[in-house]
Formats: structure tokens, C-alpha cells, sequence
């Protein structure tokens, strides 16, 4: 018999109840947590741990020349995936596993992890184009490092050689600096969008949009079946106004030199050809390019992804000397002037040079124009003052951008006695002005202004936008875009004055002019020269041998014919010296336009010349692009007028190149 001492004390009992009811109560709320009141969420986990949800990546678009020729394609390519819901938490001997096999840096790893965190449940491209030997390591561990998963991808095809590089641009992973700007922010971290060119203005058509599959897995992580897929929608293809004959020989005509070439139609504002150099390969941007190859590109004091054709701001040299004609003639001053030059003159106490030492003797307009003579312009310079070249420059679109379809335009400078004002808090001097007569001093063109602007006097003082798709193709949301590419600018020139500046432009490639090298036979081919200095005369001398890195830059910008032209192109030739030499690189440029075009046409006519030499033209004086205008036929021997109405289009114009505008013609030249 147990005594009585031996029991359990009653309150004991009960405490002991009273904690096994709590016990229980516990459970019950946390069974009944997770039974009732979590079951949906705990079945969503549950289905995360069943279904794997893989996205498939849309192809970005192809993009075309004018002619439907591909300029760039995708290649498919395999990626590797990291799933991270099938990341251990203590996932050291994994990464470490995982690096080794993908033949990758345990810290990139992690920095990639970093990077996707704010995403946790989207998987990510660890690695781009994995070699066989890696998809089979994939395919190996599969058990072990269920978190890995190959997935096809479709990478960007750019030209060889950087060939349309600087125009088309290419493609790269949002940086987290641009995730934190407006125009990324709609896109996740690990997202391929354009990053320049064609490929960044234009990357909401190019894009696409990403589909995903989901499919069965089991507890290791491996597919055991597919549920449902929701495909992906590739980018609209774009086609662009390049013509890859033109293009060709743009680049050819480069090769070899820095600087920048632009060809455009100067009716339209359809870029033709661009080309800057050096040049960059956007092939290594398709896949990841690494920090050593980066910080190259971006350290080469050459500056290979700076695209010159828009971004390159400088003196235009004696080019400007047109706006400076037109300024002249339209302010009635340059018509009557008459200049001896003797190779230099003096203006506000300093002595100015003219490019040639011996001087030109007496000078007109023509004359100052063909063969450039500095002192003319300069005595132009000062009776025209610099608020009355600025207004014209400015009209002519000088100082701002143009608005080409393209990011990162620069705007250029023309000075005023405003602009210094403003930047400078300071007066302008009257001594200031005779430099900018010649292109010189604070003034900075870029090549693409410089096309728009000589090719705009050439055509009557019409004015387009420069762009490189064609407006109509735009989707509704570049519908401002499609407007401004319509847009015509007009700066009055009077008829008399035109024929004047454009013949005199013609002069300029002839035997006499400042570029006779560049001559084309055959073909009215007109233009205008420019040298200008990177640093004053004094301080290249003073550099001894090291001044060939001061050359100073050689400018042409060409057109054919030479009223009204069909093409303009302008180019700059970095550390080229001379004027005549940026002509030799255009004329190849231009005798490929008009080849292609004879071609086209099937017509010997188009850009020819007569018997004795003079220029047999087909001009239009066309208007604001809404109606339909005459053509005329100038040349030497009078004026026959053609009651041939053409429309403004120039694809409309090829075909109205009708027979009996060319027996007129016939009857001309023969």
C-alpha cells in the first residue's frame, strides 16, 4: 500500500493538466492556422515547390535597310538559368559547385544574386551562351544542383567590323543606373534593351514581349511534366532609310581614317549612309561584355562608341563660307563686293592670314566661294557683324539639333553677342567676328547639321529632318516622332542668288576650284571645302614632333545634282589637313548614288552633263511636300521650262522621270 504521503498533490495535478490543456490549445490554433486560415497560401508554396514557372524570352525584331536587305539578326543561343526557390539557404558548396562547372567567379555569382534581389521569385540568366561542355555539366548535376535549368535565348547578329555600328547601336542588360531613369522603368533587373543607336530610340518596337511555360517538377527540382504556355511575341522588325550600296561605299570611303561620313536626301531627310570611325564591335555587347573589354572602349582616347556623325562638335572650317554667301547676298553686301586679297589683311589691329600665303588677287563672290578665299570672307564678316551671321546660321539650323531619331544628338554652338552674355557674362568683340566669317573661333557644327544645312541652300532654302526610319512604318506611340520627320523648315533665298552660290559650288571640284581632285565626270557634282585648326598655328609649331596630333580637320560636304540635289553628303576627316582630301573621300560616295540610280532609272541623263561640259539638271522646286510643283531644266545655255508636274516623294520621282522629260533633254545634250 502506497501511503498517503506518496500522492501527488492535487494542485500539482492540476498544473500539470492546466499545461497539457495549453499544450494542446497551442497546437490546435497552429493546426487550425495552418489547415484553415493558411491553406490557401501554404497550397500556393506547395505548388512552388510542384510547378516551375520558366519564362521564354521574345527575339527582338529584325531590322532592314530600305531595300528589305537584313542589316541585324538574331542567333539562337543557350543560356544558363538559376532557379533560386531551389537555392539551399546555405548554398556556399553549391555556388562554389556551380562556378567551377559554368567555368565562372564565385563573387560574379553572388554579385548577380545582389542584383536580382529585389526580384526573388523571377529566375535569372547566370550565364550567357554556355559552351556543350557546360550544358553538360547542367544536364549532369541535375539532381544535385536542381536550381540550374538551360533556356534558349535569342542573341543580337551585328554586321563584322563594326559595319553601321555607331547608327544601329546595340543591345545590353539594364544597368541598375538605368533602372532608376523613366525610360527603364517598366523592366526588371537582368531585362536586354537598346543601349544606343537605333537599337535604344527604337526599342520599344524592337523589344518584344516575354511568354513563360509552367511545368511539373518533382522534389528534386527535376521537370517531370508540362502544364500550360503562354508564348512569347517577337519585336516588330523596322526598316530603316539606309541603302546598303550607299552605306558600302560610305564605309569604304572611310576606311582606314577617323572622322565621319553622312549621306541623306535632301528632299526627303531619309538618311542614306552613316559612319563614324573608329568603330566598335556591338557583336561583344550581345552576350556580356566584360570590365576589361569595357573600360577599353570607354579609356581609348579615340573615343570608338562616341557616334561623330551627331556627337562630334566642331569648327566647320570654310564650309560655313556658304552660310556666309547666303547671309551676304540676302543682307544685299556680298553681290558688290570686290576684295584684293594679298594672302593676309588687317581687321581691329591684328593681321589674319589667308589659307593661301601668296593671296588670290581680286576676288568676287563666285570666286571666294570655288576657291575659298579667307580674306573675302573675312571683309564679309565685318560688314555683316556677328548678330546678322548668327541669325542667318541659326536659321539654317546651326547652334541646335537637328532631331534626328537617333540619342545622344549634341547641339553645337553659334555665338552671338546674346550667347556670350549668357555663358560668359561677357561683351563680344568686334575682332571675335572674323574668325566665325570663316568658320572659325566659338563656332561647332556637327556633320549631320552640316548635310542638313548645305543641302537645304542647295535645295531653295527647304529645310527637312533628318531621320532613319521611314515615319509612316511608326506605331502610334512614335506618333510625334512620324510628325517632326514630316516637318519642312524654309529660309528665303532669292532665285538670282542661289544660282550664283550653287554654280559656284560646282566650281569647286573643277579645275581652279580648292578641291579639282574630287572631280566626277560625267556627273553634276558641286560642294564646298573647309580646313579647320584643332589649336592655333603658334601652338602646333611650339609642339615640335608632336604636332601631327593637332592636325587640323578636313570637311566636304558634296551634293549632286547641284540645285534641288538628291543626295548630300557630308564628311569630316579627322586630322585630315585639307579640304580636298574630306572631297576625295565623298566623290566615290556620290559616283555610287548616281551609278545606282542610272541603274534604277535606266536613264544616262540623270546627273549629266552636255557636250561642251555644263550641267544638264533635272531641279524641282518643291514645296512644303502637301502638293505637287513644276520642274525646270537650268543650264548654261538659258532656261527651258517643263510643264511636267512631279510629286514630292522621291521613290514617286524615279517613276516620273517620264519620256518626254528625257527627249527634251536628248534634244539638249546631242
Amino acid at each position: 500500500m502506497y501511503d498517503r504521503d506518496d500522492k501527488i498533490p492535487s494542485i500539482k495535478l492540476a498544473s500539470v493538466q492546466y499545461v497539457i490543456l495549453l499544450v494542446i490549445g497551442i497546437l490546435v490554433v497552429r493546426l487550425w492556422n495552418l489547415q484553415v486560415r493558411g491553406s490557401e497560401r501554404y497550397l500556393s508554396l506547395a505548388d512552388q515547390n510542384r510547378i516551375r514557372k520558366i519564362p521564354i524570352l521574345a527575339p527582338r525584331g529584325k531590322i532592314y535597310d530600305r531595300e528589305g536587305r537584313v542589316l541585324v539578326d538574331n542567333y539562337p543561343s543557350v543560356s544558363a538559368l538559376l532557379i533560386r526557390e531551389q537555392l539551399p539557404k546555405d548554398n556556399a558548396a553549391d555556388l562554389a559547385k556551380i562556378a567551377a562547372g559554368l567555368h565562372m567567379r564565385e563573387d560574379d555569382i553572388r554579385e548577380r544574386l545582389r542584383r536580382m534581389a529585389n526580384n526573388q521569385s523571377a529566375p535569372f540568366l547566370l550565364k550567357d551562351d554556355i559552351t556543350p561542355d557546360e550544358q553538360a555539366f547542367i544536364e549532369a548535376h541535375r539532381d544535385e544542383l536542381p536550381e540550374l535549368e538551360t533556356i534558349m535565348v535569342h542573341r543580337r547578329l551585328y554586321p563584322k567590323n563594326g559595319f553601321l555600328a555607331h547608327l544601329v547601336g546595340y543591345v545590353g542588360e539594364v544597368s541598375d543606373e538605368d533602372l532608376n531613369s523613366a525610360q527603364y522603368e517598366i523592366y526588371q533587373p537582368g531585362a536586354v534593351v537598346g543601349k544606343s543607336g537605333v537599337e535604344q530610340f527604337y526599342n520599344e518596337i524592337l523589344i518584344g514581349k516575354d511568354g513563360s511555360r509552367r511545368a511539373l517538377v518533382n522534389s528534386h527540382g527535376k521537370e517531370v511534366g508540362k502544364l500550360s504556355t503562354d508564348p512569347a511575341i517577337a519585336g516588330h522588325s523596322l526598316k530603316l532609310t539606309i541603302d546598303l550600296d550607299i552605306q558600302m561605299a560610305a564605309e569604304q570611303a572611310l576606311e582606314g581614317h577617323n572622322g565621319a561620313v553622312i549621306a541623306m536626301d535632301p528632299h526627303t531627310g531619309e538618311i542614306l549612309a552613316m559612319v563614324s570611325r573608329p568603330t566598335f564591335d556591338p557583336n561583344a555587347f550581345s552576350v556580356r561584355i566584360s570590365n576589361k573589354e569595357w573600360n577599353a572602349l570607354i579609356s581609348d582616347p579615340a573615343k570608338p562608341l562616341l557616334n561623330k556623325a551627331i556627337q562630334a562638335q566642331l569648327a566647320p572650317g570654310s564650309v560655313f563660307k556658304v552660310i556666309m554667301a547666303v547671309a551676304g547676298t540676302q543682307e544685299n553686301i556680298a553681290q558688290t563686293m570686290h576684295v584684293h586679297c594679298s594672302g593676309s589683311a588687317v581687321f581691329y589691329g591684328h593681321r589674319f592670314g589667308c589659307w593661301v600665303p601668296s593671296g588670290h588677287g581680286n576676288v568676287e563672290l563666285p570666286k571666294a566661294i570655288y576657291q575659298s578665299c579667307d580674306v573675302f570672307f573675312y571683309t564679309l564678316a565685318e560688314k555683316l557683324g556677328i548678330d546678322r551671321i548668327a541669325k542667318y546660321a541659326q536659321a539654317f539650323g546651326l547652334g541646335k539639333k537637328t532631331g534626328i531619331d537617333l540619342p545622344q544628338e549634341v547641339a553645337g554652338v553659334m555665338p552671338s553677342e546674346e550667347w556670350k552674355a549668357r555663358l560668359f557674362k561677357q561683351k563680344w568683340f568686334a575682332g571675335e567676328t572674323i574668325s566665325v566669317g570663316i568658320g572659325q573661333g566659338a563656332v561647332a557644327t556637327t556633320p549631320v547639321q552640316l548635310a542638313r544645312t548645305i543641302g537645304g541652300i542647295a535645295s531653295g532654302g527647304r529645310l527637312v529632318q533628318p531621320h532613319v526610319a521611314f515615319p509612316e512604318d511608326l506605331p502610334p506611340q512614335y506618333v510625334e516622332v512620324a510628325k517632326r520627320d514630316k516637318q519642312v523648315q524654309r529660309v528665303d533665298i532669292r532665285q538670282q542668288d542661289w544660282l550664283t552660290i550653287t554654280d559656284a559650288m560646282a566650281e569647286v571640284v573643277n579645275p581652279g576650284g580648292s578641291a579639282p581632285s574630287a572631280h566626277l565626270q560625267g556627273i553634276d557634282f558641286a560642294g564646298k571645302t573647309g580646313s579647320a585648326q584643332v589649336v592655333s598655328l603658334n601652338k602646333r609649331k611650339s609642339a615640335g614632333s608632336k604636332g601631327d596630333q593637332f592636325k587640323q580637320n578636313g570637311w566636304f560636304v558634296g551634293l549632286t545634282p547641284r540645285r534641288n540635289p538628291d543626295i548630300v553628303v557630308a564628311v569630316f576627316f579627322e586630322g585630315g589637313e585639307h579640304g580636298r582630301l574630306a572631297a576625295r573621300l565623298a566623290a566615290p560616295i556620290i559616283k555610287t548614288f548616281v551609278d545606282k540610280q542610272r541603274r534604277v532609272r535606266n536613264d544616262n541623263n540623270y546627273a549629266a552633263v552636255d557636250k561642251d561640259g555644263h550641267p544638264v539638271e533635272l531641279t524641282g522646286i518643291w514645296n512644303d511636300g502637301k502638293t505637287e510643283d513644276g520642274v525646270s531644266d537650268r543650264m548654261a545655255g538659258g532656261t527651258l521650262e517643263l510643264p511636267m508636274a512631279m510629286p514630292v516623294s522621291a521613290h514617286a520621282r524615279d517613276a516620273a522621270c517620264c519620256a518626254s522629260i528625257r527627249a527634251a533633254l536628248a534634244a539638249r545634250i546631242h
